[in-house]
């Protein structure tokens, strides 16, 4: 047992005899009828101001300042409420020692809440990152409190005491507390400046998108990486002790992390050649399976999203090892091919004309390079024409054009009598001749 804690027991008996006195039973008065108003104070006006600052956009000024206020009304009216108190008790010439100590952990706690809430609000909003808030709140306040009411030392001479030896390395609780505070703050920093630096690049218009993309990825993993090998060497461990993780980790990677290391290293791959960026259209595997519009580069997948609205999340290595059509990877201009058949009884000049005519449907048809009608063979069920018309934005789509163009073709082959063929079989039934047990029976 450290000599703090053993000094602070031999006290004990004066600080119980302490509780007994009148004056500490008026601060604790003070204590419980300011906690009693806060608590009806919130419950009053908590919730008109939650539905006011819903009303708000999540990026507006307003909205920050409501919520930042609903974090800081409890421990500012329980501040004020201490405040009120203790000078009524020195006007009436009691003591205030408690209310003295009350006074500055209200004071921190306000300030971290403020300073923790503010430090969020530069991350992306998610369920599992508001509820690290609270935790990081009482952590942070937990240790403050310690220090201003001066057992801090005494309780980190006991959790250094509580600790286990492995080979040459000593490992305490006080010791893994700090790097599990250290790595938490320095990943939080490493984030937040991550974020900076991805949304100044996107800013940029003199930076592709998959040089953005890069330069976010790889900042964000030297800041990460960077940030674990500081907080590790600032609590004092031998970063040559790793050696035998790194070993480990090689045979995890051997045996069950191919994938997953093959689709972290085929992302870099993709932003560093640039053949797929953010706002390209692609299509995966045969037939256009996977058609649709890149959304996001990530570390393991790539985010395309199709026609229907759907996300799709496609591994980083399918993009690398199968073949991937791009749309728009160095001209946007794509051609459209309209197949359509006539009868044998039609004139194919005249309908090639009208299909010309039909290629004026759709406002999104280029003018440069011209449409084409091109009649490519005698099939079975009728002669094969074909309408090749070019557009420069596939990332709008191109079933719409397609449902344009034929539209029209229905409605000119319509008016000038061009009919559209099916298929058409003649089936001849032939009698089977007679079996000669049949003649004779």
């Amino acid at each position: 047992m450290g000599p703090d804690i053993q000094a602070w027991l031999e006290r004990l008996p004066e600080r119980l005899a302490a509780l007994a006195s009148w004056s500490l039973a008026y601060e604790a008065g003070v204590l419980v009828l300011t906690a009693i108003a806060t608590w009806l104070l919130q419950r009053f006006v908590k919730q008109p101001l939650r539905a006011r600052s819903d009303r708000y956009g999540r990026d507006e000024l307003r909205h920050v300042a409501l919520r930042a206020v609903q974090r800081l009304m409890w421990p500012v009216t329980a501040l004020a409420g201490v405040l009120l108190g203790r000078g009524v008790l020195r006007a009436l010439g009691e003591p205030t020692g408690l209310l003295d100590i009350t006074i500055p952990l209200l004071l921190s706690l306000a300030t971290i809440r403020l300073l923790v809430y503010v430090l969020r609000k530069g991350f992306r909003a998610t369920p599992l990152l508001k509820a690290w808030e609270n935790i990081i709140v009482t952590g942070i306040w937990t240790m403050v409190a310690l220090h201003l009411v001066g057992w801090l030392p005494a309780v980190e001479t006991t959790l250094d005491e509580l600790a286990v030896t492995i080979g040459s390395s000593r490992v305490s609780v006080l010791s893994a507390i700090k790097l599990t505070g250290l790595i938490a703050l320095l990943l939080t920093m490493a984030f937040w400046i991550s974020g900076v630096i991805e949304r100044r690049m996107r800013a940029s218009p003199h930076m592709t998108p998959s040089l953005q993309v890069a330069f976010g990825k790889f900042s964000k993993f030297f800041l990460i990486a960077l940030a674990i090998f500081l907080a590790i060497d600032a609590v004092g461990i031998d970063l040559t002790t790793l050696t035998v993780f790194g070993g480990a980790l090689g045979v995890g990677i051997g045996f069950g992390l191919q994938r997953i290391t093959s689709n972290f290293i085929s992302g870099f791959i993709l932003v560093l050649d640039r053949s797929i960026k953010p706002g390209d259209v692609i299509s995966v595997g045969t037939n256009d399976a996977k058609y649709g519009w890149v959304q996001e580069l990530r570390a393991r997948y790539v985010v395309v999203r199709d026609r229907d609205g759907v996300e799709r999340l496609i591994p980083n290595e399918n993009l690398i090892t199968s073949e991937v059509v791009n749309w728009s990877y160095s001209d946007p201009n794509t051609r459209v091919r309209i197949p359509v058949q006539i009868s044998y009884d039609d004139d194919p000049e005249h309908a090639l004309a009208l299909l010309m005519e039909a290629a004026k449907a759709s406002p999104r048809i280029l003018a440069i390079p011209e449409p084409a009608a091109r009649l490519l063979a005698f099939a079975d069920n009728g002669i094969e024409l074909e309408l090749r018309v070019w557009i420069n934005d596939p990332e709008n789509g191109i079933g719409n054009v397609r449902t344009a163009v034929n539209l029209a073709i229905w409605r000119l082959f319509k008016a000038n009598g061009i009919t559209i063929p099916y298929p058409q079989r003649d089936v001849h039934l032939k009698t089977p001749p007679a079996r000669p047990d049949t003649l004779n029976g």
